[in-house]
């Protein structure tokens, strides 16, 4: 039971988790910090945020790209 308990309290908050979907979509994740989301993280968690972040970037690029296109009077 102990070593449930202390992966409970390893486990990666949403903060944490946040961080390293942004640090891996830039490839400059550190190996100790994979190792720990592998060990005490859920893989949905990091799907759900991963899907969510990627929405951003492309309605992000695709609003900057409106924006300039009706800028330049296209």
């Amino acid at each position: 039971m102990e070593p449930e308990n202390k992966a409970e309290q390893q486990a990666p908050s949403l903060l944490s988790v946040l961080g390293s979907v942004m640090a891996s979509m830039f490839g400059v994740q550190s190996s100790k910090k994979r190792e720990q989301d592998f060990t005490y993280g859920r893989p949905s968690q990091y799907i759900i945020i991963g899907l969510l972040v990627t929405l951003v970037f492309v309605l992000s690029i695709w609003g900057l790209v409106s924006l300039v296109i009706k800028l330049a009077g296209v």
